[in-house]
C-alpha cells in the first residue's frame, strides 16, 4: 500500500455548495489542515459561519489498471460529500473520524479533480449540535490518497486498518498475542504473516491462510506497557504474501498490560496507579481544529511536563496522531464520542457510527483503557430512548471490544440512583462547586456522600475547574473574579482533597488548555474558555500548572506564583512558592527571608519597600526562580474585573428604544444570589412562576427540559446570581427575558 499526501494546492470556496457555483466565485488558494472559522469561531458573538463549503483539488494520477485506489481524509466536520471528476464517491456524516472512498473506477490516468462539500450546519441527527466548544468547519485533518493491491488489508470496515492486535496478559506471566486480519479479495496460497518484535528484536512469529487471518503468538517475560515510567512499546509487522509476492503490509505499535477498576481506584498492571490528569481540547488560537503534528506534539510535551498521567480526550474522536503519542508517553486515555448534553430523537444512528468508527479506528492503542458513552447528557432532559440509547452503545463497546471498560460523565444535576449511571462500567461526575455553584469545600462532602451511600462502586471526577485570565489579580480572590490567584487557591483545594481520597479512580482537570467558544463572553474575553492551566496560544502556563506539576511531576523545579500581579498595595506580601522539593528558601532585595520544609505549597510574608522595585528570589537546591513587585499606595484599576467587562447586560437597545438594568437599593435585582432571592416568599413565588411559565412555554414547542426541575437544582444554583445563570444559559435568556426578569425583581423588598 502507497499514500500520498494531497494537502497542497486546494481551492476554498466560502458558502458554495457546489462545483457548479464556484466558477461564479474567484475562490481562495489553500493548503489542508483547513477551517473557515479560525476566526469567527473563537470572537464571541455566537455568530460563527455555519454552512456548505466547497474544496477542490486537481489531482494529475498515473492510474494503473491493475491496482484499487482510495480517497482518505482523516476528519471533516460534520458532513462531507467528496465527488471525483463529477461523480460521487461518498458521502460521511459525523467529524471527527477517519474516512474513505473505493475511487478506483472514478479516476482517469492524467489530471482528475476532486471536489468535497463540506457541511457544518446545525443538524437534527448528527452529534454535536449542543456543546459549550466551537464546532470549527472544514477539511481540518490530513487527506491522502492511497494505491493498493486488489487483494489487500481491508480499507472499507468504518475507516480502520485492516489489523486489530490484542495481548492479553496471562496468569502464567507471558502474554497472549492474537493478530486479526482482514483481508478484501484473498487468493489461494496466500498467508497473514506476522512478526512481532521489542527494541529491535524479533520475539514471536506466526503465519495463518489470508482466509481466516487469525494469528496467536506467546510472548515469554513481556516487557509490559507501564504508564508513563516505562510505556513500552512492541511492533507488529504484519504481511499479506503467497511466498513470493508482498500484497499488504500493516507496522502496528501495541502494548502488553493489564488494568481494572475497583471501589479503590484504578488498578495497571497488578498494582494500585491513581489515574490524575487533564482534559483535552484539540483547537488553537487563530487556527481552531486545523493543527498538524507540530500543535500535537506541543500539547503532549506540555501534558507531560505538567505530571498528567491520564488525558480525557474530550468530547469527540482526536486525531490518531495524538492517541499515538499518547501510546509512547504512557498516558492512559479516556476517548469518547460527541454523544454530549442533549439527545437528538434522530441521532441514534449517527452515535452509533461515530462508536464504531471510534473503536475501529483506535482499537490498537495501548493508551486508550476507555470507551466513554457520553458527557452531561441530561443537561437535555431525561428520556427512555436517551437511557435506551446509552444501552446500545454500551453493549456495542463490549461487543466490539472486550477488553476495555467503558465509562462517561454526568452533570452535577444528575442523581447518583439514577438508571443512567449504572449502565457502563464505571462513571465519573462533572463538578464544579466552588466556580458555578456552591463552595469548594463541596466537592469534598459530595464525595464524602456518594462514598457513604455507595461504598462498593467506583468514582471519579471526569471535569473540574473554573477560569483564570491573566490580566486580573487580587490579594484577596474570590469566587467568579476570574483571578490567576483564585483558580489557583481553587485547584489547591481541589489537590488537597484527592490526596485525602485516594480511591477516586481517576481525575481530569478541566482544562488542560483554553479553548474556542464562540458563544461565550466572560470575565472580559470573548468566545473563550479560559478554564486552561495553560493559554488558547500555549505560550503562557498559569499558575495553577505549577501547582500540579508540583504534585504530579519529579522534574525538580521551583516556581513564584502571582508573577504577573506586579504592583502591590500591601506592606506585606504573601508570596507563594510552587515546587516538588521539600525545602525552600526565599530571598527578598538579597535579603533572606525564611527557609521553610513542607510540600507542594509555601508561604512566606515579605514586607515590600515603598520604593522600587522588590526583588524576589526562590531557591531550593539546584532550582531558582525571580520575580519583581512593585510596592503602591493604591489597588491597581488594571487588574479588577469592571462590571462592563463581565459580559453581562447593563442594557441594550431593541427598535430605538434603550431599555436600561436598574438596581435600586435595598431591592432585589438579577445581580442577587438565586438561593437569598428564594428565601423571601414574594421572590420564591416570582421565581416559581416564572420556571413554569418557563416549563409551559418549551412543552408547547415540543422541546425538552434542560433537566428536571427538583429540589437538587435548585439547591445547586442557588448561590448562584441571576445574572450568572443567565450568563451560563447560552443565549437562551435574552435580554428582554432578563430585563422582564429584572424588573419583577425590582418591585420586592429585601426584608
Amino acid at each position: 500500500m502507497k499514500t500520498l499526501l494531497i494537502n497542497d494546492n486546494w481551492m476554498f470556496y466560502k458558502g458554495v455548495g457546489n462545483i457548479e457555483d464556484a466558477a461564479k466565485s474567484a475562490g481562495e488558494k489553500i493548503k489542508l489542515p483547513h477551517t473557515w472559522n479560525n476566526m469567527d469561531g473563537q470572537d464571541g458573538g455566537s455568530d460563527y459561519f455555519r454552512g456548505a463549503c466547497l474544496y477542490v483539488k486537481k489531482l494529475n494520477v498515473e492510474k494503473k489498471a491493475d491496482k484499487v485506489y482510495y480517497i482518505e481524509f482523516r476528519a471533516v466536520n460534520s458532513v462531507a460529500d467528496v465527488f471525483v471528476n463529477g461523480s460521487k464517491a461518498v458521502h460521511h456524516e459525523g467529524g471527527f473520524s477517519t474516512f474513505r472512498a473505493n475511487i478506483t473506477d472514478l479516476l482517469v490516468s492524467g489530471d482528475n479533480t476532486v471536489a468535497v462539500v463540506a457541511d457544518n450546519s446545525p443538524s437534527d441527527r448528527i452529534y454535536p449540535q449542543m456543546a459549550d466548544f466551537t464546532f470549527f468547519g472544514g477539511i481540518y485533518r490530513n487527506v491522502y490518497l492511497i494505491e493498493t493491491e486488489k487483494s489487500r488489508f481491508d480499507l472499507d470496515y468504518y475507516g480502520g486498518e485492516g489489523v486489530m492486535v490484542t495481548p492479553v496478559l496471562k496468569d502464567d506471566g507471558k502474554a497472549e498475542v492474537t493478530v486479526q486480519a482482514f483481508v478484501t479479495n484473498p487468493e489461494k496460497g496466500q498467508q497473514v504473516a506476522v512478526k512481532v518484535a521489542f527494541d529491535g528484536k524479533d520475539v514471536a512469529l506466526g503465519a495463518a491462510p489470508a482466509t481466516d487471518g487469525k494469528v496467536v503468538l506467546s510472548i515469554d517475560k513481556p516487557e509490559l506497557w507501564d504508564g508513563v515510567k516505562k510505556p513500552s512499546l512492541y511492533k507488529a509487522t504484519v504481511i499479506l504474501t503467497d511466498g513470493k509476492t508482498l500484497f499488504d503490509e500493516r507496522e502496528i505499535e501495541f502494548g502488553v498490560r493489564s488494568f481494572s477498576v475497583d471501589k479503590d481506584g484504578f488498578v495497571l498492571n497488578g498494582r494500585r496507579y491513581p489515574l490524575r490528569g487533564v482534559a483535552r481540547h484539540q483547537d488553537r488560537l487563530n487556527m481552531g481544529w486545523a493543527i498538524t503534528e507540530k500543535e500535537h506534539e506541543e500539547d503532549m510535551k506540555l501534558i507531560s511536563e505538567v505530571g498528567a498521567n491520564t488525558i480525557r480526550l474530550a468530547h469527540y474522536q482526536h486525531d490518531s496522531y495524538f492517541y499515538s503519542l499518547a501510546d509512547r508517553y504512557g498516558m492512559v486515555i479516556w476517548a469518547e464520542i460527541p454523544y454530549i448534553s442533549a439527545h437528538l430523537p434522530a441521532g441514534d444512528e449517527n452515535a452509533i457510527s461515530q462508536m464504531k468508527e471510534l473503536i475501529v479506528q483506535n482499537y490498537n492503542h495501548p493508551s486508550i483503557m476507555f470507551w466513554g458513552l457520553s458527557n452531561e447528557i441530561t443537561i437535555g432532559g431525561e428520556s427512555e430512548e436517551l437511557i435506551a440509547l446509552h444501552h446500545k452503545l454500551n453493549d456495542l463497546c463490549h461487543e466490539m471490544d472486550k477488553t476495555r471498560l467503558t465509562t462517561m460523565a454526568n452533570v452535577t444535576m444528575l442523581e447518583p440512583t439514577s438508571e443512567l449511571t449504572k449502565i457502563s462500567d464505571i462513571m465519573s461526575y462533572n463538578h464544579y462547586f466552588g466556580w458555578y455553584v456552591g463552595d469548594v469545600s463541596q466537592n469534598a462532602d459530595w464525595l464524602d456522600d456518594f462514598r457513604k451511600e455507595f461504598p462498593d462502586r467506583p468514582i471519579g471526577l471526569s471535569e473540574y475547574g473554573c477560569e483564570a485570565i491573566l490580566t486580573w489579580h487580587s490579594s484577596d480572590p474570590k469566587q467568579g473574579d476570574y483571578t490567576e490567584e483564585y483558580q489557583a487557591y481553587y485547584h489547591e483545594n481541589m489537590l488537597k482533597i484527592f490526596a485525602e481520597r485516594p480511591y477516586l479512580w481517576a481525575t481530569h482537570v478541566w482544562n488542560m488548555f483554553d479553548f474556542g467558544v464562540d458563544g461565550r463572553d466572560e470575565g472580559g474575553v470573548k468566545g473563550r474558555n479560559n478554564k486552561g492551566l495553560v493559554t488558547y496560544d500555549r505560550k503562557t502556563k498559569k499558575d495553577s500548572f505549577y501547582l500540579y506539576k508540583a504534585y504530579w511531576s519529579d522534574e525538580p523545579f521551583v516556581h513564584i506564583a502571582s508573577k504577573r500581579y506586579v504592583k502591590r498595595p500591601e506592606k506585606v506580601a504573601k508570596i507563594k512558592v510552587y515546587t516538588n522539593q521539600e525545602k525552600v528558601t526565599l530571598f527578598a532585595n538579597g535579603k533572606k527571608i525564611a527557609e521553610k520544609s513542607g510540600k507542594y505549597v509555601f508561604e512566606f510574608d515579605v514586607p515590600l519597600h515603598l520604593i522600587g522595585k522588590n526583588r524576589i528570589k526562590a531557591v531550593s537546591g539546584n532550582c531558582v526562580d525571580e520575580a519583581e513587585f512593585v510596592r503602591v499606595l493604591k489597588p491597581e484599576k488594571g487588574y479588577s474585573l469592571k462590571k462592563e467587562e463581565t459580559g453581562v447586560v447593563n442594557w441594550f437597545e431593541k427598535d430605538g428604544v434603550r431599555y436600561e438594568f436598574k438596581y435600586p437599593e435595598g431591592m432585589f435585582s438579577i445581580r442577587d444570589k438565586l438561593g437569598v432571592i428564594m428565601a423571601n416568599p414574594d421572590g420564591e413565588a416570582l421565581i416559581m412562576r416564572l420556571v413554569d411559565r418557563a416549563v409551559s412555554e418549551m412543552k408547547a414547542r415540543g422541546e425538552e427540559l434542560p433537566f428536571q426541575i427538583s429540589k437538587n437544582v435548585f439547591k445547586l444554583a442557588s448561590s448562584m446570581t441571576i445574572e450568572r445563570i443567565a450568563g451560563m444559559a447560552g443565549g437562551k435568556i435574552t435580554p428582554e427575558i432578563l430585563f422582564y426578569v429584572n424588573e419583577e425583581l425590582n418591585k420586592i423588598p429585601k426584608k
